[in-house]
């Protein structure tokens, strides 16, 4: 469905490496029947083409600290709105903008390392952002499902 255009080594190659990016070429090549350095050479051509764009590693910050996750639905003024993005993407609680169906809509995520930086960053940020016409704020409370990137 998501990978049409792509031959059934290639979609099983990268379903593979979706559920393991560690993944040894090796093992993956035994599962598609082609040598390590053929899988090599397809994977490379993947990357290549923007397919597969980064192998990374994702840290639950829940997990290890008092983090707090939050998600913004804002809308902002047309003239302001690039300047609204400028902000957002240069600080680093921000972890994800999206631009959103609606009247100049932006959905924003972000982390803090607790309650005090997520107020911080609501006053010093997020309230002092030109043009917003609407901000709503929804903290996450816990993970249920979180599922990076397309799976297949």
């Amino acid at each position: 469905m998501y990978l049409e255009g792509l031959d059934e080594v290639d979609q099983t190659i990268i379903t593979l490496l979706t559920k393991n990016a560690r993944m040894s070429y090796v093992d993956i090549g035994e599962a598609v029947g082609l040598s390590r350095v053929a899988v090599k050479a397809r994977i490379s051509a993947l990357e290549e083409r923007g397919i597969i764009e980064e192998y990374t590693t994702i840290i639950n910050p829940q997990k290890i600290s008092s983090a707090i996750s939050s998600y913004y639905e804002i809308e902002v003024e047309p003239k302001y709105y690039q300047k609204v993005i400028d902000i957002l993407e240069r600080n680093d609680t921000v972890t994800q903008i999206y631009q959103v169906s609606g009247k100049n809509k932006l959905h924003v995520h972000a982390v803090a390392a607790d309650s005090d930086g997520m107020e911080a960053f609501l006053n010093h940020v997020m309230y002092q952002l030109p043009g917003i016409l609407s901000l709503d704020c929804n903290v996450i409370l816990s993970r249920i499902k979180d599922i990076k990137g397309l799976r297949l």
